[in-house]
């Protein structure tokens, strides 16, 4: 029997025994199309009164569980967060012509880095992985046109719910530290704080220099100016954003290795390497340094994030408007040049910023080590950016010695070719 079975992937044989394994639903059934099919022709039958579907708990039982823990840990954040907002109270007019209108008086590099780490923040790259993986946990009819259609509508309403959400939250924050702290003294926040009889007041100076607070001190100064209530709630959102954001990035990091490296391990090993990996530079700035320079290191992680952001926003607007991927559902003209204007929009904003840090080193091997990276991020960028040109149908963008045809044709078979590096497709 192994050797009737040998040529299906995922298929183990032991005795009279036959295990198909999947790493989703989809694949099992065809698996196991295969194998009935494969018995079929060698007049074989399968005992259907022994079949029996034993999947892993996260992936088909507990997969709700874990995505309303999410919700759980996010409606935690809104509330907290939320209570933060309403407590402070700050200026609804200017709050909301400062959210549509993209100006910031006396602005330097330091509020435009804290700007770009908040769509780091509000749009994580490892996220949007983790949103399409989750569309295969979904058991639809994907041969019905009809079907995957209102699953698509479904989905969209469930992703914009998600990002405003998102965006809600941290509108929260930086209000709250806006009106709070903004044009406040050291000297003030000590006097207010030893008032309170806070054990903390030491950590502002008593001088006239402007307060400059992180997610730490911002609790600390919360509790002085509006009593315990602001500190804790401020600290159960704090831990609620922290758990959520690392089981989010360990989740899609399984579906990184799985779909990319094609490394399927046992879960307890993916948790174990994803875990070490997110934690072992907290730990390592947490033992040598302080707890300033944690919050200096998430500020750049969020910054870093939003750096990525072109890795993971153009490839998925290269492969939707591919039809040979998509088929009808294939990007139309407004979302092609929609994702384009964005993409565009996030790299011109990265690219600022790389200019901006460059800029304030002062030591030449800095100079000569950040003009190679930038090289690299910029070329790899541009490679990313060559191919979606092609998807979108761009007529004439292939360069490098070969012949420019035009992409309204085989435009898809071509790309995919390409990428797969089997050379390009004939024309």
């Amino acid at each position: 029997m192994s050797t009737i079975l040998a040529g299906i992937p995922g298929v183990a044989v032991f005795l009279d025994d036959i295990v198909v394994h999947a790493p989703d639903l989809e694949t099992h059934n065809k698996r196991l199309h295969g194998v009935a099919q494969a018995l079929l022709d060698n007049n074989l039958t399968l005992n259907g009164e022994k079949c029996c579907l034993a999947a892993p708990a996260i992936d088909f039982v507990g997969l709700r569980k874990l995505e309303a823990f999410f919700g759980f840990l996010i409606t935690i954040m809104g509330i907290t967060f939320g209570y933060e907002y309403v407590t402070v109270k700050p200026d609804q007019g200017k709050l909301l012509t400062g959210m549509f209108v993209p100006y910031c008086q006396g602005c330097g590099p330091v509020q435009m880095q804290q700007a770009v780490g908040i769509v780091g923040a509000v749009i994580m790259p490892h996220n949007i992985y983790l949103h399409s993986a989750l569309v295969k946990s979904r058991e639809i009819d994907r041969t019905s046109k009809e079907k995957v259609k209102e699953a698509n509508k479904y989905f969209f309403i469930e992703s914009t719910i998600a990002l405003f959400i998102s965006f809600l939250i941290n509108v929260f924050v930086v209000a709250v530290f806006a009106e709070a702290f903004f044009g406040r003294r050291n000297a003030e926040v000590n006097e207010i704080c030893n008032q309170t009889g806070s054990l903390h007041m030491n950590l502002f100076p008593q001088n006239n220099e402007t307060l400059q607070v992180d997610i730490y001190k911002g609790g600390l100064v919360l509790g002085c100016f509006f009593g315990p209530a602001a500190l804790y709630i401020w600290a159960v959102g704090i831990l609620a954003a922290g758990q959520s954001s690392t089981m989010t990035g360990t989740y899609s990091g399984q579906f990184v290795m799985e779909g990319f490296l094609n490394l399927r391990w046992s879960r307890f090993a993916r948790v174990l390497l994803t875990r070490s990996i997110a934690i072992t530079p907290t730990l390592l700035v947490a033992i040598f340094q302080d707890v300033q320079h944690l919050t200096g290191m998430n500020d750049f992680l969020n910054v870093l994030q939003s750096m990525q952001l072109p890795f993971a926003l153009i490839p998925i607007l290269t492969f939707t408007s591919l039809p040979s991927i998509m088929s009808e559902f294939a990007n139309g003209l407004v979302w092609k040049i929609g994702g384009g204007v964005v993409i565009l929009v996030v790299c011109a904003i990265n690219m600022y910023f790389v200019v901006v840090y460059v800029t304030t080193l002062d030591s030449a091997w800095l100079y000569v080590l950040a003009a190679f990276l930038c090289i690299a991020y910029l070329g790899f960028v541009g490679y990313l950016a060559w191919l979606c040109l092609i998807a979108l149908g761009v007529s004439c963008v292939d360069i490098g010695g070969r012949v420019c045809w035009s992409l309204m044709g085989h435009t898809d078979t071509y790309l995919l070719n390409d990428i797969d590096g089997n050379g390009p497709a004939e024309r």
